[in-house]
């Protein structure tokens, strides 16, 4: 299970839409390897002015690599966290997750670069064979 739904939550939900920002908390007390290091990398790019900041460093165990595949892999809680922290996320291999500039998608450049094929190709190894 990706999340730890509360029962108000869940009935919320079951009973019409729920807001985003409480799906987003569940989020956050859920998966907190996953939300901590969006937000982080959302935080430096909002302080800095390059085009994407990136994590290039591998979770410490298993358990938070799956935190972060779970993320990344929900069109729900990805679109989330995009929307909450104001960035627009691309992910490779088991680990790198980059925050763009809201827009970097639809103008394609850095963000078209980051995630075409041959930067897929280029950014594997094989310690990511088995991630």
């Amino acid at each position: 299970m990706s999340l730890d739904v509360s029962p108000e939550l869940l009935a919320e939900a079951e009973s019409g839409d729920i807001r985003e920002e409480d799906f987003v908390a569940t989020v956050r007390t859920s998966l907190p390897y996953a939300y901590d290091l969006i937000a982080s990398l959302a935080a430096e790019l909002e302080s800095g002015t390059a085009e994407f900041t990136d994590n290039q460093t591998p979770p410490p165990s298993e358990k938070e690599r799956g935190q972060l595949l779970r993320a990344l892999a929900s069109d729900a809680i990805r679109g989330s966290l995009e929307r909450h922290f104001a960035v627009e996320l691309a992910f490779q291999n088991c680990h790198r997750v980059a925050a763009f500039r809201p827009g970097a998608r639809t103008t394609g450049g850095t963000y078209g670069r980051f995630t075409s094929p041959r930067s897929q190709v280029l950014n594997q190894s094989p310690e990511f064979r088995d991630c």
